[in-house]
């Protein structure tokens, strides 16, 4: 199994996951343009993508994924709450609704989602195994539950936010409603949060680690470093997603 981005942040998101013969990408936040121009920087095209996984709808995440889907004919798997606030008149769009709850199958993937708290209708986020392998995703939420801890336990690969540090964020650029919205349970993740997270799971598989959806107006790589470098135990790897660049293909072994 392996696992790349095309750009983890709040101008666009979108991350592949490949095993065997299926290639999946979690959300699309980008044009088609640009979507391809990044896909074949890691040498993929779109019309080897079998399904677009969304965890829910806001534009970075969702802003591509209709565009690519329907010129492209690829089946998209959301939650019936994602849908919904869409407000879609006559779709054309190959829409697969999943139960939050519950797992499923996409080509050689065994998907599960993972519902977190965050200010969407429905939102989730995913695990995808292989017969050896266990990956998380893990963006786009405000607070950490007891489910979320024990769901991302035990992973060989994870790719998980930190977004904002929480002195830049009081005295950045943000209006007051803004900074409540990001800070709150229904937000996302701070660098302290994220380390908590790890602090709580056992890090001893982690082949690779991927920190993203780094605010560039709230947070700085030095201040997700020093939280995270402190919480991380594990033996493997540890990667900062940028916006422009993602991350390349990370195999786990």
């Amino acid at each position: 199994m392996r696992f790349a981005s095309l750009g983890s942040g709040s101008k666009g998101n979108a991350t592949l996951i490949e095993w065997r013969d299926t290639c999946v990408m979690v959300d699309c936040g980008f044009s088609i343009k640009e979507t391809t121009a990044r896909m074949a920087k890691l040498d993929k095209r779109p019309q080897d993508l079998a399904a677009i996984l969304v965890t829910h709808e806001h534009s970075d995440h969702w802003k591509g994924v209709m565009p690519l889907a329907n010129k492209f004919g690829i089946k998209v798997y959301l939650t019936a709450g994602c849908l919904k606030s869409r407000d879609l008149k006559n779709p054309v769009t190959d829409f697969h609704i999943i139960d939050s709850h519950i797992e499923f199958q996409v080509g050689d993937l065994r998907v599960t989602p993972v519902p977190v708290p965050h200010d969407a209708r429905e939102p989730v986020q995913y695990l995808f195994n292989s017969t050896e392998h266990k990956l998380g995703v893990l963006t786009d939420l405000g607070s950490l539950t007891a489910h979320v801890n024990a769901q991302y336990d035990r992973c060989d690969g994870l790719l998980i936010e930190a977004n904002h540090d929480l002195d830049m964020l009081a005295t950045g650029p943000y209006p007051a409603f803004l900074k409540e919205r990001v800070g709150g349970q229904w937000g996302h993740l701070n660098n302290h949060q994220t380390a908590s997270l790890l602090k709580a799971v056992d890090q001893s598989r982690l082949q690779h680690l991927v920190v993203g959806h780094i605010s560039d107006k709230n947070n700085s790589l030095e201040k997700v470093r020093y939280e995270i470098e402190q919480a991380y135990k594990g033996k493997g790897n540890l990667h900062y997603a940028c916006q422009q660049e993602g991350f390349d293909w990370l195999q786990l072994v």
